[in-house]
């Protein structure tokens, strides 16, 4: 993402909030059991999927994805980031993790084999993918698991149209 997009990111997440429409929108997507997961990310982090979900749905429009691709699409962008959860990660640990991660890779490395805070953020940050997907095995969600533990992965020839969409999508957000 670049650095345009990135402060984007910032200013939307100290400013925006989710509204009610949003709740609803988020309740008749998901599943009932998803909702904790969803609920337990910071609230930056829900706007952020919501964000790239209304993004998907249009994406998904343009290039005509299948009715029940486009569910399975709605539910993936607005649980992909389930494994960064209120706590492990706000804004700023983000902020911070973004910039560590780019900008100095090996420090980064380093800083999440010891056990700190900031370890803790920077591991967060790079595995939350697949915490993630974990979280959502443990409550029979696999098909979105599959789709959420590669998001962030390079893109693959075999990847499903559900997971380029999401990848566009986030990138958008």
């Amino acid at each position: 993402m670049s650095v345009r997009g990135r402060v984007r990111q910032f200013v939307r997440a100290v400013t925006e909030h989710m509204g009610e429409a949003d709740h609803a929108f988020v309740s008749a997507n998901l599943p009932e059991r998803a909702l904790p997961l969803f609920y337990a990310m910071h609230p930056a982090d829900q706007v952020h999927v919501r964000n790239v979900a209304h993004t998907a749905l249009a994406l998904a429009d343009e290039r005509g994805l299948p009715e029940e691709q486009r569910a399975l699409l709605v539910r993936c962008a607005l649980l992909h980031d389930v494994g960064r959860r209120k706590g492990d990660l706000d804004i700023l640990g983000k902020v911070f993790a973004v910039l560590m991660m780019h900008y100095l890779p090996s420090a980064s490395e380093r800083l999440m084999e010891r056990p700190s805070r900031l370890g803790h953020a920077l591991y967060v940050y790079r595995h939350h993918p697949a915490i993630g997907a974990a979280l959502l095995r443990k409550i029979g969600m696999e098909e979105e698991a599959r789709v959420i533990e590669h998001h962030h992965m390079a893109a693959a020839p075999g990847d499903s149209p559900v997971l380029v969409l999401l990848r566009e999508a986030d990138a958008c957000n």
